[in-house]
């Protein structure tokens, strides 16, 4: 594995194009010329259009709706940075797709959070760049460096700024037992306490609310998830808690898949508001009044710095 590149260059597929411009903008940068197109029979079609030799390429492309085709896009122009015979490839996913695929929950399933792993490293992608994984596991599914990086500071950040740390109505609930860790992580950041959520799932996509372990009755309270793909569960959760006598519900995650049925079970929940950051492109059509976005661009600016200079990451992605 070549460790570094004489010079820095961000190029981006067409997922999330904004974001990049915007990593690219704090760098003091302007996005590589690069052409995706599709051809005819559907088949992806990728144009580098300068200069890749020895260079340290970094590949901004998340791989949210359309699922393979993003992914696709990325394994492509993987393939024509290495064999223009860049320096190195860094594959930066804001949202890594299929990770919810990460065990064998029955007989016979596969795990595809692991196949998409190991194909894009045999696309030749040198190390990878993400953002809160949905199991953290799934950075030992990689034979090349994985660096991490964590959305729930800059969700806290955007809290306390609203005065909400060290208030003693404040309560920050995990929507399930899976983010429990999240949640109190979080809610040291708030100086506040948790409560959890206790609901079981009777098939994929659908929630259903069992009890709630902790005080949130005339409370404010925060659900915090790393993302929200149909919405059952947030939405459900802070009806729930409402009905159960909590004051006002707020809600954050870092990726907003936002598929199906979301918008309009978000839209007709009683979350007061929705605080997501921008790994995914959100669509104006999908925006609500009580949508927030911030930006992960200057995480991944400052990583991406940091991976070129060979400076430690660690202190972006520290609890």
């Amino acid at each position: 594995m070549i460790t570094h590149g004489k010079n820095i260059k961000i190029f981006t597929g067409t997922s999330h194009p904004e974001l990049a411009k915007d990593i690219a903008n704090i760098l003091g940068l302007s996005v590589g010329s690069a052409k995706v197109s599709t051809f005819s029979d559907g088949e992806i079609s990728v144009d580098i259009n300068e200069t890749v030799r020895g260079t340290d390429v970094f590949v901004v492309q998340s791989t949210n709706n359309p699922v393979n085709s993003n992914l696709m896009e990325l394994l492509i122009m993987i393939d024509a940075f290495k064999r223009a015979s860049a320096g190195r490839i860094t594959a930066v996913v804001p949202y890594y797709g299929y990770a919810r695929q990460d065990r064998k929950a029955k007989a016979r399933d596969p795990i595809t959070a692991k196949l998409v792993a190991d194909i894009l490293t045999a696309a030749g992608a040198d190390r990878v760049l993400t953002m809160d994984l949905h199991a953290a596991q799934i950075q030992g599914y990689f034979n090349i460096p994985l660096d991490h990086l964590l959305g729930a500071p800059i969700l806290a950040k955007y809290f306390i700024q609203k005065g909400f740390a060290d208030r003693e109505d404040i309560v920050v609930v995990s929507p399930d037992l899976g983010s429990v860790t999240r949640a109190r992580k979080f809610a040291d950041k708030l100086h506040a306490p948790i409560a959890i959520i206790d609901k079981r799932r009777p098939k994929a996509n659908v929630s259903e609310i069992m009890n709630v372990i902790g005080d949130i009755k005339d409370k404010t309270v925060i659900l915090i998830d790393d993302m929200i793909d149909t919405a059952g569960t947030i939405t459900n959760g802070a009806n729930a808690l409402v009905k159960l006598g909590a004051k006002e519900v707020y809600a954050c995650c870092t990726h907003a898949v936002l598929s199906g049925p979301a918008i309009d079970r978000i839209k007709e929940s009683a979350i007061k508001e929705l605080i997501m950051l921008n790994t995914i492109n959100l669509p104006q059509d999908k925006m609500l009044d009580k949508f927030k976005i911030l930006s992960v661009a200057p995480v991944f600016a400052e990583a991406i710095k940091r991976i070129y200079e060979d400076i430690s990451v660690s202190k972006l992605f520290e609890d």
